[in-house]
């Protein structure tokens, strides 16, 4: 017999059940400004959260009318990534438009 074998012998292996938790999701938040264009509101949302143009009117208009919308749920790590892209298209293009998250 191997060592192997004896560290086992006469016992029974049991594969133990590990819980795994989802992971927290959170809102990215587009806010609204006085100087960021409806237009370019909606290339964001088409073109870094894959909306299509109803969605990404509907979450606009959510954005000018209650200062707020919200253009994704992702796990966190997405989240922060499609925040940072949202500043840098927004600054390489001259808006203001601020990008946030928040736990759902």
């Amino acid at each position: 017999m191997s060592a192997v074998d004896r560290e086992y012998e006469g016992g029974v292996a049991t594969e133990k059940k590990q819980k795994i938790e989802k992971p927290y999701l959170y809102k990215v938040l587009l806010h609204n400004d006085d100087y960021t264009t409806m237009d370019f509101v909606i290339m964001v949302l088409e073109t870094v959260f894959h909306k299509n143009s109803g969605e990404a009117t509907k979450i606009m208009l959510n954005v000018h009318q209650q200062g707020i919308g919200v253009a994704g749920i992702y796990v966190r790590e997405i989240a922060e990534t499609k925040v940072a892209i949202v500043h840098d298209v927004a600054r390489k293009n001259e808006f203001p438009l601020k990008c946030s998250l928040e736990k759902s």
